[in-house]
């Protein structure tokens, strides 16, 4: 899953777990940049991740893709 993660984050979709209030996704001013830097988000808080770590959270974490309670579907 590593190589379709990272394309669709690169896509835009969102990534979570709803129920537990998880969120990753990359926003739209960090597409085309050399090292994109994906937003991790629990309970509230953000932490920016590299493209590779949020693929290891996607794989490690059983994330979906879901809908954002902000930005919906897609990050951009």
């Amino acid at each position: 899953m590593t190589q379709i993660g990272k394309k669709h984050l690169l896509a835009g979709i969102i990534y979570g777990d709803a129920e537990n209030k998880e969120f990753l996704y990359l926003p739209g001013g960090e597409v085309g940049t050399d090292h994109p830097l994906c937003v991790y988000e629990k309970d509230g808080s953000r932490t920016d991740v590299t493209l590779d770590e949020a693929s290891h959270l996607i794989d490690h974490l059983t994330l979906k893709p879901v809908s954002h309670p902000i930005l919906g579907k897609r990050a951009f």
